[in-house]
């Protein structure tokens, strides 16, 4: 695939379109001073191959252009691929039209969308030749698989010219986000070392391997399953040795005789215990433990009782022998004598009160004397009913014993029956969850342990296989192979240039781990960001690149037959240049060896690959390169040339 011409459509719709129409399997050289847009043309190329989005500037391209269109030429047949102007950050939107030799560039009234970006790169594919076929990427990478398409053979054909001057990369957008393994993984197949036989059995490798893992996984999960389950009928064993289901269990027993012993467990019969009812008879004890606490506390009350009666009796005696004693003391005076009772017998004086008598004290003494008599007959009745009270006590005091003996019995007796019940209970439990576990056990017998080994050993050696039929075709090896073929032209192309450390190497090559170029010397390999300036760094992307679609041309294989190269010597100029014809002390020499080495490769090719380059240099006396120029944007009658026309900003 080369290109033909290339158009800019005027978003008024105006009928001219802008054309810039380029020799197909020739050097083309768009040539002019700077900010013309000459390197505009590469990216309007690469979006018309389906790229989502033009990234060209806003001014002026973006404010003039409506749409693109690109028309390519193939071996036997023409095709036409525009894009619109996308109206937001990106669009999916092309138009394609197929023809023969006769097929020209549209009307503007013609273009409209019939088609989107997939389609349009699936058509190019197929012209190109570009096997259908999907990249799978090795098992466990963690990028996804894609087809592979003019998506990743463009890629090889553009170099805009902060590409071409990179000492780190080599490849156009090799830098952007996931493009460094593409080129990586799609390479191989461009350079042929890799076809879809290859990708066809790696992906069988990748549904080789999930089927060994899902057999493993299969296969470990019946394991596991068999362990726990021999794990849980040892456990199964001890409960039921414990509750005595089974007098004695090997340390170390065999899973089949772990399923015999669990089966002879479950034949073990356990008489059944109902639930003794004990409450009546703990009631009745209650009940009368506390009427025996109500008697008992009566008794001590009336202990209580008769101790307050003995103390104030005691008082009371008391009392009566003090008053009696006084009285008595009287009775010296002798009952003979009387006197006055209103005269003080001692001092003879009147009396406010008249005395009693002596036959009054007399008198009084006598009643006090009978009632002393009688509190002391009343002492023992008193002791008789103490000791009375007490032998009442001391026989509710031994039946209160008598009752908690008994209840602690009850609780004794009916905690023994609890423990049976609860030991039944368990027994019942194990038996419950031995049955389960004989029952579950029966879904994964050792033969499917046997089974699922034998699936795994034939996944593995599926596997085994299909992985020495891709160890015999080895890609890498014959992608090295053919990286070495051409390394041969590299080398002399750059020692033609007397690039930096080139005419002491061995070998100058393009290394598919770093994607750069190497210099393989005595002393080692030298990588290109090792390598100082600009001009070598330029040099080396030129002859790679050259060499690369020398090789692709030689072999036929499905790249696109052009390379676009954008400001190839601006090594050589100033950063900032109007027109490069005006510098006087640039090294001419060697700019003029470059652009003799880029027609020389196009004239090697034999017309099948085309060179496209957009550059400042002018040879004005050189007629071969005058003869390749296909645009130069320099004013001409004071009239300036440009991508866009004056009348179009106008």
């Amino acid at each position: 695939m080369q290109l033909l011409a290339l158009a800019l459509y005027h978003r008024d719709g105006r009928p001219t379109p802008r054309v810039v129409r380029f020799r197909p399997g020739a050097l083309n050289i768009l040539t002019g001073e700077s900010e013309t847009g000459k390197s505009e043309i590469l990216d309007i190329v690469d979006y018309c191959l389906g790229r989502s989005t033009p990234n060209l500037p806003d001014e002026p391209i973006d404010r003039t252009v409506g749409w693109y269109a690109l028309l390519v030429a193939f071996r036997d047949s023409r095709m036409l691929l525009a894009r619109p102007r996308p109206t937001g950050a990106s669009t999916t939107q092309a138009m394609i039209r197929t023809g023969g030799d006769t097929l020209a560039l549209p009307r503007a009234d013609e273009l409209t969308p019939n088609s989107n970006v997939a389609a349009l790169r699936s058509q190019v594919s197929a012209r190109l030749g570009i096997e259908d076929f999907r990249f799978q990427p090795p098992p466990g990478a963690a990028r996804a698989a894609f087809d592979v398409s003019i998506a990743q053979a463009a890629l090889l054909c553009f170099q805009n010219q902060n590409e071409i001057a990179d000492k780190k990369a080599l490849f156009h957008r090799q830098t952007e986000n996931g493009m460094a393994q593409a080129l990586k993984d799609t390479l191989p197949y461009f350079l042929g070392a890799a076809g879809p036989e290859q990708a066809l059995n790696r992906h069988r490798l990748n549904e080789a391997q999930r089927a060994q893992r899902a057999a493993q996984r299969k296969f470990d999960d019946a394991q596991r399953h068999r362990d726990a389950v021999d794990a849980s009928g040892m456990a199964l064993l001890r409960l039921a040795q414990n509750e005595g289901l089974l007098e004695q269990v090997p340390t170390a027993p065999h899973p089949e005789d772990i399923r015999r012993l669990l089966e002879e467990a479950l034949t073990v019969t356990v008489a059944s215990i109902g639930p003794v009812d004990l409450r009546d008879r703990r009631q009745g004890l209650t009940d009368e433990r506390r009427e025996l606490r109500e008697k008992l506390q009566q008794f001590d009350e009336e202990l209580a009782l008769v101790d307050r009666w003995q103390k104030q009796g005691e008082a009371f005696t008391g009392e009566l022998h003090l008053q009696l004693g006084r009285l008595q003391s009287l009775s010296l005076l002798g009952p003979e004598r009387d006197h006055d009772t209103t005269v003080c017998p001692m001092c003879t004086r009147p009396l406010e009160e008249p005395d009693a008598s002596a036959a009054e004290i007399t008198t009084l003494t006598a009643q006090l004397s009978e009632e002393l008599e009688q509190a002391q007959t009343i002492q023992p009745i008193r002791d008789e009913h103490r000791r009375a009270l007490q032998t009442e006590r001391a026989a509710v005091v031994e039946r209160l014993r008598i009752n908690g003996a008994q209840l602690r019995e009850l609780a004794a007796s009916d905690e023994r029956m609890r423990s049976l019940q609860d030991q039944h209970v368990r027994i019942a439990r194990i038996q419950g969850r031995i049955d389960q576990a004989l029952t579950a056990g029966t879904g994964s017998p050792a033969s499917d342990i046997g089974e699922l080994r034998n699936d795994l050993v034939l996944a593995q050696d599926n596997v085994a296989a299909l992985q020495t039929l891709i160890d015999e075709d080895d890609v890498t090896a014959e992608t090295e192979r053919r990286l070495a073929d051409i390394a041969d032209n590299m080398t002399t192309w750059a020692r033609r240039l007397n690039l930096g450390q080139a005419a002491s190497a061995d070998e100058v090559a393009i290394s598919l781990s770093q994607l750069n170029v190497v210099v393989r010397r005595p002393q080692g390999r030298l990588p290109l960001n090792r390598i100082g300036s600009a001009k070598n760094w330029i040099g080396y992307h030129m002859v790679a690149h050259l060499a690369l679609h020398t090789y692709f041309r030689l072999h036929d294989r499905p790249v696109p037959g052009f390379l676009m190269l954008d400001q190839p010597t601006q090594a050589f100029f100033p950063a900032k240049i109007k027109d490069a014809t005006t510098v006087q002390d640039a090294d001419w020499d060697t700019v003029t060896a470059y652009f003799e080495l880029l027609r020389d490769v196009a004239d090697l090719n034999e017309g099948a690959l085309q060179i496209i380059v957009c550059d400042h240099a002018n040879l004005t006396e050189q007629l071969w390169f005058q003869e390749a120029i296909v645009e130069n944007w320099r004013p001409d009658g004071g009239q300036r040339k440009a991508l866009i026309p004056t009348d179009w900003l106008d």
